[in-house]
């Protein structure tokens, strides 16, 4: 199928990206836009093939049925939605007893200092760590609480 054309005109060869062959242009348009001619170096031209294992395209129309297959049995969905909430509350009392202890060794920007942190910026750091880990664990009890409430009751 795919072999080797030879041109019946001059095919010249224009630099820059990306790099032209055409053969559409004239002797001085081509010495303008510093193109060399190829004569006698043959081209080949390749047509583009597909895969052979390419997927299909899906079917647009639901006339196939294929819908009914995708669904998923109530029942199914309700055990599903049930163990979900269940997953997610127990996530949800972690978070917050994580949070609980967070806050108390936080103490409202106050924590105790530690034997380690003779040096007071140590003391500022831990501070602040431990600032940034209580709003982020109360953020993340507010996306748990958010997903709760997105499932069905």
């Amino acid at each position: 199928m795919a072999g080797p054309a030879v041109a019946q005109s001059v095919v010249y060869r224009c630099p820059g990206p990306p790099v032209l062959y055409t053969d559409a242009l004239s002797a001085k348009e081509a010495a303008d836009k510093g193109c060399r001619s190829i004569e006698g170096t043959p081209i080949t031209v390749f047509s583009p093939i597909k895969p052979k294992n390419a997927p299909a395209a899906a079917p647009t129309s639901n006339a196939s049925g294929t819908q009914g297959e995708l669904r998923v049995d109530p029942k199914d969905q309700k055990v599903r939605d049930n163990e979900r909430r269940r997953v997610l509350e127990q996530e949800l009392r972690e978070a917050e007893e994580r949070l609980t202890k967070l806050q108390q060794e936080y103490n409202n920007g106050q924590p105790e200092r530690r034997g380690d942190e003779r040096n007071y910026q140590k003391y500022l750091d831990r501070t602040a760590e431990l600032k940034a880990s209580v709003a982020r664990q109360d953020s993340d009890i507010q996306a748990i609480k958010r997903e709760l409430a997105k499932l069905p009751p």
